[in-house]
């Protein structure tokens, strides 16, 4: 097990966000994993959040999914003769909200909690859906905040192929402390999974989902904003579906300052094919960019750092 004193290059340094609590100092706990940013507990351990004052008066729910993305919702007794959750698509700036989801909350016999199913299908839109609880029809809704939320079956999810198209969802926390989903669905995705950063290349490994890798495979590096592309060649495992590819520190920095910005990473399966962004959404971790933190490669007056986006994609800055 790596210490802060001793991490090595493929070792994301550890990071904090508002779902994640700041590791307390001193030894590191037992059950991390090496090469895994440490997030305050052991991988797969149910997690809880605690209420500030200004929260209080909101209701609190525990949630579980399992491995085929279903979430079950579990809510203390509510006011109102049918009460309901609601979903909401989180609308891009200054639009309106349209797209809405309702689920019935069910009693349960035994001590008069509240459960709702949200099954896999229909697959929710790509976004950022908001919880609420709406006691009645007519009612106003109020934001609901995270008790537990028991993630374990998404620990391991990049282990499991998935066909097209790929949905997946994971609960989590909002900066302002409720309950919310964040989803994602694409006709194919791939998985990033290894960045090796050496000082002058990097290398990443990824996994295709949705889809499989022909002969003629490339990745292609777009600058963010403009037409500029690079190809690369990647090299493809046997199974059509794992590949690798290494970016040098000449590949985006040799423009005469030209190359500098945010490339973004896809794969074109096959000549013709669509392309398919690099990312990684098949774990846990709803917001990666502030957690997984790689070492930049200096070369010539530039720094080239591999990075996750806000959206969990694979990028890299040219700076």
């Amino acid at each position: 097990m790596s210490t802060p004193g001793d991490r090595t290059s493929k070792e994301p340094r550890e990071g904090a966000t508002p779902d994640t609590p700041r590791v307390p100092p001193g030894p590191p706990h037992e059950g991390m994993t090496p090469g895994v940013p440490h997030r305050g507990a052991a991988p797969g351990t149910p997690r809880t959040t605690t209420a500030s004052p200004r929260h209080a008066t909101h209701p609190r729910a525990d949630c579980a999914i399992d491995a085929d993305g279903r979430i079950t919702f579990r809510l203390p007794p509510a006011p109102g003769a049918q009460p309901r959750l609601l979903l909401r698509l989180r609308p891009r700036k200054g639009r309106a909200e349209t797209t809405l989801r309702l689920l019935d909350l069910e009693p349960e016999r035994a001590d008069g909690h509240r459960h709702a199913v949200l099954e896999p299908h229909p697959v929710l839109d790509e976004g950022r859906w908001d919880v609420y609880l709406l006691p009645e029809s007519d009612a106003e809704r109020r934001r609901v905040r995270p008790g537990l939320r028991d993630l374990r079956s998404l620990v391991d999810g990049h282990l499991r192929d998935r066909p097209a198209p790929v949905a997946v969802r994971i609960p989590y926390t909002t900066k302002d402390g409720f309950l919310a989903i964040r989803a994602w669905r694409r006709t194919a995705h791939a998985e990033a999974g290894t960045i090796d950063v050496t000082d002058r290349a990097m290398t990443i490994t990824a996994r295709l989902h949705g889809a499989e890798l022909g002969g003629d495979a490339a990745v292609r590096l777009r600058l963010r904003g403009t037409d500029t592309v690079r190809t690369l060649r990647p090299r493809t495992d046997d199974d059509a579906r794992g590949f690798s590819f290494t970016v040098g520190a000449g590949d985006l920095a040799d423009d005469g300052g030209g190359a500098a910005g945010v490339w973004d990473a896809y794969v074109r399966p096959t000549a013709g094919a669509p392309l398919v962004r690099v990312g990684r959404l098949l774990d846990d971790v709803a917001d990666r960019k502030h957690v997984y933190v790689y070492p930049a490669i200096e070369t010539a007056g530039s720094a080239l750092r591999p990075y996750y986006t806000v959206d969990n994609d694979f990028a890299i800055e040219v700076t």
